[in-house]
């Protein structure tokens, strides 16, 4: 009589189960000093998406961090300058099943020493409002008329027609926080949609997989329905991403692009941090081909000075045929892509802002 040996093999949860563990063992041990900023900036981020994007995390998946929760205090007692991101850190891990309390008395500790008054910015105090409000504790600030100078911000299609990353990342911010990440609809104006259409736009012309990722998470959390030519950029994205582990790994890598483009694909619907990653140093790395059409349109544009226009109907096969055969693909996927396009491409084109005259240069 022959012996059967029956092989088990790990469930599906159970191999996603480790390949989150492995994620956060990387960003919690791995990559930075504990005591790095860009520590607490990384890990922030990470369990910031996981939490918003409601992943199941195990309890022993969060062993990395229970030291650092343990001292959070000593912590932002000392460093109260990046409370931002020693809050949200806390609230995420508390959020996972660390501990409990620690976050709202953080807050209110926030709160009562006045922190937020010094942020020269309203989006970061937009950010300090949500993570307060998280666990009920007020700001002090007149919130209301912050929320109406980012609203005013996020409101001017010309903005976002024209590149600028910055303005970009900061639209898709204020999205962000004014939609409390999803959980409610902000209520933005039509013109806000439109921004980030044409942020979109430039992102998917560039080949800015990390911008268009969120924007994409913005246009769901404002109720939108994104174009699916832009989902499966980032899909093709997510895919290509080469991960380097052990000695092979790096510091300098595209964690951001990995993390926003796996957010990005688990707000689709799809399934998101796929790869199967092993506990231990880690790095992640973007395919490095992306040909940017929107630098050789920029170039073309440009040069032509005052014979360019704006009526992208009329521009539309001089610039295909001056670029390169794959920007002019991605030129005609960016159009079919958007409604509206040549809406975008007037503003684009900046026509309307000529007027400076001749500037001669002894």
């Amino acid at each position: 009589m022959s012996n059967v040996i029956q092989l088990t093999f790990p469930s599906r949860r159970d191999q996603r189960a480790a390949s989150i563990a492995a994620l956060l063992d990387t960003f919690a041990s791995h990559r930075r000093d504990l005591d790095d900023v860009f520590w607490m900036k990384e890990n922030a981020e990470i369990l910031n998406i996981l939490e918003c994007t409601g992943q199941t995390v195990d309890r022993d998946a969060l062993d990395p961090y229970r030291a650092f929760y343990d001292t959070i205090e000593t912590r932002l007692e000392f460093f109260p300058q990046y409370y931002r991101f020693l809050l949200s850190i806390c609230l995420d891990l508390e959020a996972h099943g660390i501990g409990e309390g620690k976050g709202r008395a953080l807050a209110q500790w926030v709160a009562d020493q006045g922190l937020v008054d010094v942020e020269l910015s309203d989006l970061q105090r937009a950010e300090a409002h949500r993570l307060l409000s998280r666990v009920g504790v007020s700001t002090g600030a007149a919130q209301d008329q912050i929320n109406e100078r980012l609203c005013q911000f996020v409101s001017r299609p010309q903005t976002f027609a024209i590149p600028n990353k910055k303005a970009a990342y900061e639209l898709t911010h204020i999205v962000f926080y004014l939609s409390e990440y999803g959980r409610r609809d902000p209520q933005l104006s039509m013109q806000t949609q439109k921004c980030l259409k044409f942020a979109g736009t430039l992102a998917f012309l560039d080949c800015n997989w990390d911008l268009l990722a969120e924007v994409l998470v913005s246009m769901r959390y404002c109720g939108m329905t994104p174009p699916a030519e832009w989902d499966a950029a980032i899909a093709r994205a997510t895919r290509h991403f080469a991960v380097a582990e052990g000695d092979d790994a790096v510091r300098q890598d595209d964690y951001h692009e990995y993390l926003v483009c796996n957010w990005a694909l688990s707000e689709a619907g799809g399934t998101s941090f796929a790869h199967r990653l092993t506990p231990g140093p880690v790095s992640f790395h973007a395919d490095p081909e992306r040909p940017s059409a929107l630098r050789e349109m920029s170039e073309q544009m440009y040069a032509l000075n005052m014979r360019r226009s704006g009526d992208w109907h009329q521009m539309r096969d001089y610039l295909c045929d001056a670029i390169s055969d794959a920007s002019a693909q991605t030129l005609l996927q960016a159009e079919a892509a958007c409604d509206g396009f040549d809406d975008f491409f007037e503003r684009f084109a900046r026509t309307d802002m000529r007027g400076t005259g001749e500037v001669m240069i002894a």
